[in-house]
């Protein structure tokens, strides 16, 4: 499924991504390969760490079309590894609306698969999800 941005007429794929609390709505757009999260570049969004900026375009270097698309996202929820880790499985999800091709080496290298692992809940009686109280026997 192809969409059509009616602006420029470009063409446009999507793709959503969750990692624990974050959601990432992801866009591609053909252009030179920048990276926009929530409005700014995505150096600028991450910070420092370019390890945050690796994870999300690795879809893209995986199938060698790092300089052919923008990727633009909008992020809420989370922090900075959820959200990166959500791009990821956004821009994977929107490379297979692409083209169908590009599922099985997305595939192999586990970037469509979500990762079920969230926060545990607080019990009653405890401090957090498991940390009980101190035990003194007198």
């Amino acid at each position: 499924m192809q969409a059509v941005d009616t602006t420029g007429g470009r063409a446009m794929y999507w793709g959503t991504g969750r990692r624990k609390a974050a959601i990432a709505r992801v866009r591609l757009v053909p252009g030179s390969g920048q990276l926009i999260v929530n409005g700014r570049p995505g150096d600028n969004y991450f910070g420092y760490n370019a390890n945050y900026l690796s994870v999300a375009k690795a879809p893209l270097e995986t199938l060698g079309l790092e300089s052919e698309y923008d990727i633009l996202v909008k992020a809420i929820g989370g922090g900075l590894t959820g959200q990166s880790d959500a791009i990821r499985l956004g821009v994977a999800r929107a490379l297979c609306q692409l083209d169908p091709e590009n599922r099985s080496p997305l595939k192999s290298e586990g970037y469509l698969t979500r990762d079920p692992r969230a926060k545990e809940r607080k019990k009653y009686g405890l401090h957090k999800a498991r940390k009980a109280p101190q035990y003194s026997k007198r």
